[in-house]
C-alpha cells in the first residue's frame, strides 16, 4: 500500500488549498481569540484575583473592540476562501504520513527479533491531549494549545528515550515496585551534593544526576536524546537495569544487585519552588519538563551492565569478562521474576502510577490532536524519537460523512517500527457537538521483525475516539460494532498470508483510545457488556462493572488541574497513589438519576474514578503457538498541567513456543 505523504494528490490542488486556507485563517484565528478572552481557566482566575490593578481585565476590554473590527473586515475574504476550500476536501486524503528520512532506526529494529528463542516486548501508550482550538480547549480548563503541543512532545520524547531502570524494594513492610523509570538510590538529603548511594535507603525522585563510565557527567544531549533519537555513546535504548534493594529488615542485597548498583548516584536539583505552574510556561527544573537546559538533573540514573560494570560481580571475573556480565544480567532477571510473584500473587504483570512515559516506547496513539498547527509542532518534537508518524487524520466538510465536519478526527499515531498499511473510517452516527469532528478509527499494520525464512512478523494497531455525550450509550455501542467490523475487514484486506502459504506471522493485535465510558458506572452497563471485551482483553478489568483493585481513573477533575498538590508529575503521582487523593482529583461519572451528586458518586465508587482511556489486546487470531501477555501496565502523570487525561501504557511480551525459563 502507498502511504500518502501529502494531503492532496498533486501540487496544483495543494497550492489552491493553501490559498483558500490563507483567506480563511485570519477569520478563524480572530474568532478563536475573541471567544478565548471570555473563557478564563482557573489558573487565569487566580491570577486575576492576585492582580490589584486588574490588568488582564483591562486588556480584555481594550482588545475586544479591535478583534471585532478585524473580524468584520476578514469575513468577506473568509467567505471567498470557503467557496474554494469546501469542494477541495473531496480530493483530500485521510491522513498525512511523515517519515524522518535521515533515520534508519526502524530498519535496524526489524533485525532484532527473528521470532525464535527469547520473546520480544513491545510497548504501547495512549493519551487524550485536548489539543483543540484554544477557545474550545478552555472548556476543559486548559489553554495555550500551541505551546502545550510543543511541551507535550518534549515530555513524551524525553520520557521514552531514557534507559529502562527498575528498582525493587525487598522489605517485610513494603513489597511494591518503586516507580519504574524514576527511582534511584540516594543518600538522605544533605548539603553534600556528592553523597554516595547507601544500600538499603531509597528515595523516589525525578531530579537525579548520575555519573556514567569514568565519572563523566552526561550532557544535555545525552539526557534529552539527540535530535535523531539515536542513543549517544553507543548506548542502546534497550539497555535496562533491574535491581533488588534489601531493607534493614531484609539484610544486604545479593551480590548481583551490588554490581548492578555500583555506579554512584547523587541527588541533583532539588526542584523548583512549589506553586502553580501554567500549562504553557514550564520552568527549567520542572520535573516533567525534560527539555529544559537543566534536563540532565531531570533524567534518571543511567545504569547498564556494560564492560565496566562486571568488576563487582561475583566469580572473580575482570571488568571486561563477558561471562561475568551475562551472569549479572541473568541474576537480575531472576530477582525480577521472584519479586514479581511476591508483589502481585494474583497478577502476572507489574502495574504502577509512573511519573514518566515508559522507556523504549514503541507505539504512541493520541486523541484530540484536532488543531493542525499543534499537530505539526507535536510531530516535529516526536520525530526526535519516533521515525514514523501519521497526523491530520480524518475528513473535512461533507466528504465521506453525513454531517459537515469542521475538525478532523484528532487521531495521531507515532511508531518506531515501519508502517506497512493504513486505513481510516469515520463514524457515521455522531450527533450533537461531536458531529462537528470526524471521529473515527485509524487502523495500522506495522512490521516488527522477520523470521530466518524471510516471513514478515507484523502487528495490528487500532486507534479510536468514541462519541462523548454520556447519555448516548446506544451510539457508542454502534461505534464499537463498526470498530470490530472495520478491523476484521482491514486484517483481511491487508493480509498476504494463507493457510498453505503463511507469508506473515501476527505478533499482536491491540486497540487503543478514548472510549468515553468507564467500567465502574452503572450508567455505562450497555458498553461494559459489549462483545468487544470477549475478543479483546482489558488488563484493568475483572468483568463488566468490576475493576481490578489497582486500576484507577484516567479522567482528571478539571477544577483541580492547577492545584499545588498536582502541578508537577511527581506531585500528581504521589496524590494518585492514595485513595484520598484520587477522590479529590479524579473525575467521577455523573448519575442520570436525580439527587445523586458528584460527592455521593465518589463515595459509591471508592475513589477509583472514571477510566475511559483503554488499551486492549487480542489473545486469539495471532500466529499459532504464539502468545502475547501483558508484562507491565502503567498510569502516567508526566503530562500534568497539560491535559485533563492520564496517559496509560502497556508492555506486551510476545513469545513463540514454550516460555523461556
Amino acid at each position: 500500500m502507498v502511504l500518502h505523504t501529502t494531503p492532496f494528490p498533486n501540487s496544483c490542488l495543494s497550492a489552491l488549498h493553501a490559498v483558500s486556507w490563507a483567506l480563511i485563517f485570519p477569520c478563524y484565528w480572530l474568532v478563536d481569540r475573541l471567544l478565548a478572552s471570555f473563557i478564563p481557566t482557573t489558573y487565569e482566575k487566580r491570577q486575576r484575583a492576585d492582580d490589584p490593578c486588574c490588568l488582564q481585565l483591562f486588556c480584555t476590554v481594550l482588545f475586544t473592540p479591535i478583534y471585532l473590527a478585524l473580524l468584520v473586515a476578514a469575513l468577506p475574504f473568509a467567505f471567498l476562501g470557503f467557496l474554494f476550500w469546501s469542494p477541495l476536501q473531496s480530493a483530500r486524503r485521510h491522513y498525512i504520513y511523515s517519515r524522518l528520512e535521515d533515520k534508519v532506526g526502524g530498519a535496524a529494529l526489524l533485525s532484532e527479533w527473528k521470532g525464535t528463542g527469547a520473546g520480544k516486548s513491545f510497548c504501547f501508550a495512549t493519551a487524550n491531549l485536548c489539543l483543540l482550538p484554544d477557545s474550545l480547549a478552555r472548556l476543559n480548563n486548559v489553554f495555550n494549545t500551541q505551546a502545550r503541543a510543543k511541551e507535550i512532545g518534549q515530555r513524551i520524547r524525553n520520557g521514552a528515550a531514557r534507559p529502562q531502570i527498575k528498582i525493587y524494594i525487598d522489605s517485610p513492610t513494603n513489597t511494591s515496585i518503586s516507580a519504574a523509570s524514576f527511582s534511584s538510590l540516594v543518600s538522605p538529603q544533605s548539603s553534600d551534593s556528592g553523597a554516595r548511594a547507601i544500600p538499603g535507603s531509597i528515595k523516589r525522585t525525578a531530579s537525579v544526576e548520575y555519573k556514567g563510565d569514568g565519572g563523566r557527567q552526561p550532557s544535555d544531549e545525552a539526557a534529552n536524546g539527540p535530535a535523531s533519537g539515536d542513543p549517544s555513546d553507543g548506548c542502546s535504548l534497550e539497555d535496562a537495569c533491574i535491581v533488588r534493594i534489601g531493607s534493614e529488615e531484609g539484610g544486604r542485597p545479593p551480590e548481583a544487585d551490588d554490581s548492578a548498583t555500583g555506579n554512584q548516584a547523587r541527588n541533583g536539583a532539588t526542584g523548583g519552588p512549589k506553586g502553580q505552574t501554567p500549562n504553557h510556561n514550564q520552568h527549567d527544573g520542572d520535573s516533567g519538563s525534560l527539555g529544559s537546559p537543566s534536563a540532565s538533573r531531570e533524567s534518571l540514573v543511567k545504569a547498564r551492565a556494560g564492560p565496566d560494570s562486571g568488576s563487582g560481580s561475583s566469580g572473580g571475573g575482570g571488568g571486561g569478562d563477558t561471562g561475568a556480565n551475562s551472569k549479572l544480567l541473568y541474576k537480575a532477571s531472576m530477582v525480577k521474576k521472584a519479586a514479581r510473584r511476591r508483589r502481585h500473587p494474583d497478577e502476572a504483570f507489574d502495574h504502577e502510577v509512573s511519573a514518566f512515559f515508559p522507556a523504549n516506547l514503541d507505539f504512541l496513539c493520541l486523541q484530540e490532536v484536532f488543531d493542525k498547527r499543534a499537530a505539526a509542532k507535536l510531530k516535529d518534537q516526536l520525530h526526535g524519537y519516533f521515525e514514523y508518524i501519521l497526523y491530520d487524520v480524518g475528513v473535512y466538510a461533507c466528504h465521506g460523512c453525513c454531517n459537515f465536519k469542521c475538525l478532523n478526527s484528532g487521531l495521531f499515531f507515532a511508531s518506531r517500527y515501519p508502517v506497512m498499511d493504513v486505513a481510516y473510517h469515520c463514524y457515521p452516527n455522531g450527533c450533537s457537538f461531536d458531529a462537528l469532528a470526524s471521529k473515527g478509527a485509524l487502523f495500522l499494520k506495522v512490521q516488527v521483525g522477520s523470521t530466518p525464512q524471510d516471513q514478515r512478523i507484523v502487528g495490528y494497531i487500532a486507534c479510536t475516539h468514541l462519541h462523548a455525550p454520556p447519555e448516548d450509550s446506544a451510539i457508542r455501542c454502534e461505534q464499537l460494532d463498526l470498530l470490530q467490523d472495520w478491523l476484521a475487514d482491514f486484517r483481511k484486506s491487508t493480509s498476504s498470508s494463507s493457510t498453505a502459504n503463511p507469508e506473515e506471522l501476527v505478533a499482536f493485535d491491540v486497540i487503543c483510545g478514548d472510549l468515553n465510558f468507564d467500567n465502574c458506572s452503572s450508567d455505562d452497563k450497555l458498553e461494559q457488556q459489549h462483545s468487544l471485551f470477549t475478543r479483546y482483553k482489558d488488563p484493568c478489568r475483572l468483568g463488566p462493572g468490576e475493576e481490578k483493585p489497582w486500576a484507577i481513573g484516567t479522567l482528571l477533575d478539571t477544577n483541580g488541574l492547577y492545584d499545588e498538590d498536582v502541578c508537577t508529575p511527581d506531585n500528581l503521582q504521589k496524590v494518585l497513589e492514595s485513595e484520598e487523593g484520587r477522590r479529590e482529583y479524579l473525575a467521577f461519572p455523573t448519575s442520570k438519576s436525580p439527587g445523586a451528586g458528584q460527592k455521593g458518586r465518589k463515595d459509591l465508587l471508592k475513589g477509583n474514578g472514571r477510566r475511559i482511556d483503554y488499551m486492549l489486546h487480542a489473545e486469539e487470531g495471532l500466529c499459532p503457538d504464539w502468545k502475547a501477555e501483558v508484562e507491565e501496565f502503567s498510569f502516567i502523570t508526566q503530562l500534568s498541567g497539560l491535559t485533563d487525561h492520564l496517559p496509560v501504557a502497556m508492555r506486551l511480551m510476545v513469545s513463540a513456543g514454550e516460555e523461556e525459563v
